[in-house]
């Protein structure tokens, strides 16, 4: 099994491992994402611009694990709570890693970490870095497929992983919109 490297840029690299064409990230240790539960038992979303897709999609709050200098080894719950202040100004007092995937098995070798945050408590105003344009949608429990449904209807790129991060919220908290007690 020998790798061949076709293409690279900062970003990403393009491999070769016997025929096989692939993708890697060559500066991250894979992807977090967080499906965010407030106290009114409202799930998180983010919406921002995708290049690849050439417009707006919707997603649960992720980010690339270990991307910048000195947190090359950071952990998929490290990982969490920074981009989950950093996109939707919320602080998470309970993180739980739930389970770790593949993006696209055939396409590229990265693996995505889901990780449950509630007990949120807000901090600042979110909206990401300064490079990003993300806005947050505060979204019933009970009413987020309908939503979700409803933004790819409107011409909004709905993520895979908003379903995945769905099925895990529902699987943890039920479909109930009231606070339970």
């Amino acid at each position: 099994m020998t790798d061949r490297i076709v293409a690279e840029t900062r970003y990403l690299r393009l491999c070769d491992r016997d025929g096989w064409s692939f993708v890697e990230r060559p500066n991250s240790r894979g992807v977090v994402v967080i499906v965010a539960l407030t106290p009114e038992r409202r799930l998180l979303f983010v919406e921002q611009f995708r290049a690849p897709m050439g417009r707006r999609a919707i997603e649960f709050p992720a980010g690339l694990m270990g991307d910048e200098p000195g947190q090359e080894h950071e952990d998929p719950l490290a990982s969490a709570r920074r981009e989950l202040s950093e996109e939707t100004g919320y602080q998470a007092g309970i993180l739980e890693r739930v389970a770790c995937t593949a993006t696209s098995p055939g396409m590229t070798n990265e693996l995505v970490h889901f990780v449950l945050a509630s007990d949120l408590v807000r901090v600042g105003p979110g909206g990401g870095i300064d490079s990003e344009d993300i806005v947050v949608h505060e979204v019933p429990i009970s009413e987020a497929r309908t939503w979700l449904q409803c933004c790819e209807r409107k011409g909004l790129a709905v993520a895979a992983k908003a379903y995945a991060g769905l099925f895990f919220a529902h699987e943890r908290w039920g479909l109930s919109s009231e606070p339970e007690r």
